[in-house]
């Protein structure tokens, strides 16, 4: 069966040596916005508290102001939310994605396509 060729444009926006946003961290700042909460957004995502806590300390480290607010505990007002900043970044982020989007369904992709192997070769040598 040929395997279908795929042009695959992935966004990644760094900050120094760090990724301040790519799509994992765009899809757990959706999942925080749903849920209301670091842990259950990690939950949701199959991913471990520690882990969606780090992506969130990385990307609060890397904006002008965080993109998620942190309130501890169980009472009114607790959890974690979008700021504004985070809702502006996370919508940009969705919006250069879909652009980029539009890309793969341009004439060049078609044109690499057409000279891409469906797998790659056992040796270089032809």
């Amino acid at each position: 069966m040929a395997r279908r060729r795929i042009l695959k444009i992935k966004v990644q926006i760094y900050c120094g040596d760090e990724i301040a946003m790519g799509p994992g961290k765009a899809d757990l700042l959706e999942a925080i916005g749903e849920h209301g909460s670091i842990s259950a957004a990690g939950r949701a995502m199959d991913m471990s508290y520690r882990r969606a806590w780090l992506l969130v300390d990385a990307m609060n480290r890397c904006w002008e102001t965080p993109l998620v607010h942190t309130a501890p505990g169980r009472a009114p007002g607790s959890g974690a939310r979008l700021t504004e900043m985070g809702e502006d970044v996370l919508q940009l982020y969705r919006s250069l994605q879909a652009s980029l989007q539009k890309a793969s369904r341009a004439d060049e992709y078609d044109r690499l396509t057409r000279m891409l192997l469906a797998e790659p070769r056992e040796s270089q040598k032809v």
